[in-house]
């Protein structure tokens, strides 16, 4: 999400940067084409330095798409992505995904960030930013998560970012739980891509990202007799890749890491209570992703 209010992200910027030259074009990357294909667009340049890739993040920008393209392309708000995913207005005039910044280059869009143990994503992720107003802000900020009134994505949108993901992912062998959202690598700090983001249909059409399998939720659920626990949230929440304290306490650092995992996975409820569904959903994922041999009374008690 683009913060209008104050920017976040670490380090200096680099004079902008001709998307066109030094891309992911130049050495083959889109499986093997010796050209851009059409629904990508790299006529607009953005900021950018030297990175490697092993995290995909997904944005909302929380503002229209003129705004959206001035505050990652101009150097003044210090912000970027690699790509930004216009509104359905403006893909039916020209259905294509703007390249902001060369894959292979460093662009400015985690901010503060944690994930499986690395920090300051910027150097090491891929950013799309979708255009999507996430919530009436600024007058619903202060309103619990659940409460506030959440923007759909497009179907344009969605499509068009299935395809541009699943060659991200599979040219950079990014794993699924490496998939994630903005609001996953910074809990209670930001909130995008929010709970209407369609994780699990990414995952069920295009294959991007992690889903727990129904099978393993259903195993889990009357395993749960410490869903409250909060050091097994803890310890959980951490092996799978969010920053969750290790206080041993309900704090309000765990119930934001909790609510980061429910808008994500669990998008019916998102409050950042512990629950029995949400703790099956986590023990399922850590079984899938994690360690096969996961099983709900070693989360609890390992």
């Amino acid at each position: 999400m683009i913060n209008r209010r104050q920017f976040l992200y670490r380090g200096g910027l680099a004079p902008l940067a001709c998307a066109a030259t030094g891309g992911v074009l130049t050495n083959r990357a889109w499986a093997g084409e010796a050209r851009t294909p059409d629904w990508i667009d790299e006529s607009i340049a953005s900021a950018s330095h030297d990175s490697r890739v092993r995290t995909l993040v997904f944005h909302y920008t929380a503002v229209d798409y003129p705004t959206s393209l001035r505050l990652l392309t101009d150097a003044q708000y210090r912000a970027s992505a690699h790509y930004l995913v216009p509104d359905a207005q403006t893909l039916a005039r020209k259905p294509a995904v703007l390249r902001l910044v060369p894959e292979a280059r460093r662009a400015w869009h985690a901010g503060d960030s944690y994930w499986q143990g690395v920090r300051y994503l910027n150097t090491s992720s891929i950013g799309i930013e979708i255009v999507n107003l996430g919530y009436p802000s600024p007058r619903q900020d202060e309103w619990p998560l659940m409460q506030r009134a959440w923007f759909d994505f497009a179907e344009e949108q969605i499509a068009l970012l299935g395809k541009l993901a699943s060659d991200i992912v599979a040219r950079h062998q990014i794993p699924p739980s490496n998939v994630v959202g903005h609001s996953d690598i910074s809990p209670g700090r930001k909130v995008d891509p929010g709970p209407r983001f369609p994780w699990e249909r990414l995952h069920r059409d295009f294959g991007i990202g992690a889903w727990p399998d129904d099978e393993d939720i259903q195993h889990f659920l009357p395993r749960q007799p410490a869903q409250s626990d909060a050091a097994s949230w803890q310890r959980r929440l951490s092996a799978y890749g969010y920053d969750a304290p290790q206080s041993g306490v309900l704090d309000d650092g765990t119930r934001a890491a909790i609510a980061a995992f429910q808008m994500h996975f669990r998008p019916a409820r998102f409050d950042g209570e512990p629950d029995a569904e949400s703790s099956a959903r986590l023990d399922a994922l850590l079984r899938k992703y994690v360690d096969p041999e996961h099983a709900a009374d070693k989360a609890e008690h390992p």
